[in-house]
């Protein structure tokens, strides 16, 4: 079991992550290649991987084992910035931690060959093999699966940030089901080794993953920033309407117009002008001009952050979507 210590600080940093780290799923996602039995969905993208990807799944898989440890540098916290951010950072990472963690994986049984020992040597060329690697595997397993990643990641994280918005962050620790239990101050979880951290006022980045299976991932090392990769709700049920009222979409519809419900609804996280329109299926002057409808109204907040302006719910758009009167009941 793994046992996450939170004190009132670690609450108080605590959050889900915007969407799919490119990283972790890569790494997770080879784990369910190697799956003879994978969910059917997975069925059809598992074949073109195992047909297509031969080369870089030849490189990668020794370093990531069916079971049990697998290297932090493979999933640097820089990915939160993106692909090429993330192999900037897995490329810098100095020898003595590639030497330890390779030894490490070594120490698991998995005796490092090829690639893997070159990398734990901290070789150059070893390491741009590795980024080369990892640049095709990517292509090849998310090119043409990237959108359903995000589509499916996006909705979970969006409906736990509203939680979380409404109700509080230990609102939204019970929302993960019997795999992760919040019993406050300790978030447990399922895991194969008995395990402790104590995030220290450090916070926790929950990152949620389309292919994680049941159980959570953390980082190995303890003294890197606190994580916890959870599988996507994938039977989350919907929000119940109140007793008398009609379901959200409907009343939205009559109060709002069609379209701008729409917008509204797409709302459900986070988002740029451009996002909320591809989400929307609105152009872009019509997306910006909902925005602001739905800002002046009190529903939207907009801030603007270079060259973007971002969108999100207010504590009355919430409350309006889920059909309750009060904004903080």
């Amino acid at each position: 079991m793994l046992r996450m210590h939170f004190s009132a600080g670690d609450i108080a940093r605590t959050r889900v992550a915007d969407g799919p780290d490119p990283f972790w799923e890569a790494v997770l996602s080879l784990h369910r290649v190697r799956e003879r039995r994978a969910q059917p969905e997975l069925t059809g993208w598992r074949g073109r991987v195992l047909r297509n990807a031969r080369e870089p799944l030849s490189l990668l898989l020794p370093l990531v084992p069916a079971r049990g440890y697998f290297p932090d540098f493979l999933t640097p916290a820089a990915s939160a910035d993106g692909f090429e951010a993330g192999l900037d950072a897995l490329l810098s990472t100095p020898r003595r931690e590639l030497h330890t963690q390779i030894g490490r994986l070594a120490a698991d049984g998995a005796a490092p060959r090829g690639l893997a020992r070159s990398v734990g040597e901290g070789r150059a060329p070893a390491l741009r093999r590795l980024a080369d690697a990892l640049r095709d595997y990517r292509r090849i397993a998310f090119g043409r699966s990237w959108q359903r990643v995000r589509a499916r990641t996006e909705d979970d994280r969006a409906w736990r940030a509203r939680v979380q918005w409404c109700s509080g962050t230990e609102a939204m620790l019970r929302t993960f089901g019997p795999g992760i239990r919040w019993r406050a101050p300790v978030l447990e979880a399922d895991y194969p080794v008995d395990k402790d951290i104590h995030l220290d006022g450090r916070g926790l980045l929950l990152i949620p993953s389309y292919f994680c299976s049941a159980k959570p991932v953390a980082l190995a090392d303890p003294s890197l920033a606190p994580t916890l990769v959870y599988p996507v709700s994938r039977n989350r049920p919907a929000p119940a309407a109140a007793p008398g009222t009609d379901p959200a979409g409907a009343h939205l519809a009559r109060l709002l117009g069609h379209t701008r419900a729409a917008v509204l609804q797409t709302l459900a996280g986070d988002c740029t002008t451009s996002e909320l329109a591809g989400r929307a299926g609105v152009s872009l002057s019509s997306a910006s001009e909902h925005a602001a409808v739905l800002r002046a109204a009190g529903l939207v907040s907009s801030t603007r952050q270079r060259n973007t302006v971002r969108h999100s719910l207010t504590p009355m758009g919430l409350a309006l979507l889920d059909g309750r009167t009060d904004p903080w009941s």
